[in-house]
């Protein structure tokens, strides 16, 4: 499957778990990174810790979702567990299960990628 062909299926994947999240009762659903440019970020963002060079978002297949219920922005990783647990059995990756791989700090639970 060519990048672009991975980008389409993962931006209509991406719809449906917007669709899904006010589904679940979320009242809100906004865009935290889903891009981030390699040409500004590069090699210095790596270094700042932004992003690791192979970083799925550089690719388009990466996006970081804020979530909302009841007006208030969730933030913790439990607050997306419900989501990142549909969007595993959807395909895909979820950085709520970054932390299970022995980095108990990773856990990146907003976090939604493309699975090669």
């Amino acid at each position: 499957m060519t990048l672009r062909e991975q980008q389409s299926k993962f931006a209509l994947m991406v719809a449906k778990l917007i669709i899904h999240a006010y589904e679940l009762g979320y009242d809100g659903v906004t865009f935290g990174d889903a891009f981030r440019d390699p040409r500004l970020h590069g090699d210095f963002g790596v270094k700042k810790g932004y992003g690791a060079a192979n970083s799925f978002h550089k690719k388009r297949l990466a996006i970081d979702l804020n979530l909302f219920k009841d007006g208030k922005f969730l933030s913790s990783t439990e607050d997306h567990r419900i989501l990142g647990e549909w969007w595993e059995s959807q395909g895909g990756t979820w950085g709520g299960r970054f932390g299970d791989k022995g980095h108990p700090n990773r856990a990146d639970g907003n976090h939604y990628s493309y699975l090669e």
